[in-house]
């Protein structure tokens, strides 16, 4: 299978179906930038450690390099995401049912957002693509193997996420020099949204990647990637518009996981940030496709039970 950016580019103009999948792929990493990237930053805006427009240009920056970096060295959530399903053998329709998987994960998440309702754009995707092949193909076109990793991400970001969450701050509560610690984790915050931005990145991008990797696939009349390679203007493409995605704001998002969840000092911040971005780091290298947005989400519940059940 050809994967040059050139071959690519004559495929586009020549199909409009992988045109519309193209658009539509670019649609929903976009969106996935601007509703899931926030929750990076969350924390770190409402702690007071940075302001709202250097926090969201920090997350862009390094949701561009998780995506970049992440997928040259380890891309086996993509790889998770291109094998969950079976289109069958007719490329043509499995371009198709495609389109309507992508279109539906973009008027969803818009809608969230309108709403400043924190979602997992993951589970959409895999909820699209799952009901897509089903409509195709019935029960027998999804890989339960593939699709169970779903199952293993979403304890491991309820449950890990709230335990791993609840320890940090338990043992930095313990530890932590109140005045001294305040001025340590007004810095040290900004480095752990950072990471949290990163592995944001490296998680949900890969995702989008191998969608668009499979829509490539489908219009050279491949019913699945194989072994191909994933082509570094690919990474390149999504992480750029993940980036810009990120950089339109999300000030609704930032407010609900920020303020409404829990009320955080600096330290608990800290904790929530660090938790999430060694969750993700960990579902990433072992392929376990996760929801950002629900690791982030817990590990902030944890946080804040360590006073009281009543601070969440």
């Amino acid at each position: 299978m050809d994967v040059s950016l050139a071959h690519f580019l004559q495929q586009v103009l020549s199909n409009p179906a992988l045109t519309v999948t193209t658009l539509l792929t670019l649609g929903v990493i976009f969106v996935n930038g601007w509703t899931d990237a926030p929750n990076a930053i969350a924390t770190c805006v409402t702690t007071r450690c940075m302001r709202v427009r250097s926090a969201v240009i920090m997350a862009a920056i390094f949701n561009f390099l998780g995506v970049f970096i992440m997928t040259q060295l380890n891309a086996s959530v993509a790889s998770t995401i291109s094998n969950m399903v079976d289109f069958g053998g007719d490329t043509n329709a499995a371009l198709i049912a495609l389109c309507a998987a992508l279109f539906s994960i973009v008027v969803y998440g818009a809608t969230a957002s309108r709403f400043g309702i924190p979602t997992s754009q993951s589970h959409s995707l895999i909820a699209g693509l799952t009901g897509a092949a089903i409509a195709l193909g019935g029960a027998s076109s999804v890989n339960v193997h593939e699709w169970m990793k779903v199952i293993y991400g979403l304890a491991l970001s309820i449950g890990l996420g709230f335990v791993m969450g609840w320890v940090l701050v338990s043992i930095l509560f313990a530890a932590a020099n109140r005045r001294r610690a305040n001025v340590f984790f007004k810095y040290a915050q900004i480095a752990s949204a950072a990471a949290m931005s990163f592995m944001h990145g490296a998680q949900d991008g890969q995702k989008f990647i191998g969608v668009l990797f499979l829509g490539v696939a489908f219009a050279s009349g491949q019913t699945s990637v194989g072994d191909a390679g994933i082509p570094i203007w690919i990474m390149l493409l999504c992480s750029a518009t993940m980036g810009i995605g990120t950089s339109v704001g999300g000030e609704r998002i930032i407010k609900s996981v920020g303020q409404s969840m829990v009320k955080l000092e600096k330290y608990q911040g800290f904790s929530a940030d660090l938790a999430g971005a060694a969750n993700l780091l960990l579902a990433t290298l072992t392929g376990i496709p996760v929801s950002s947005t629900h690791i982030k989400t817990c590990a902030i519940m944890g946080v804040g039970a360590v006073k009281r059940l009543s601070a969440i």
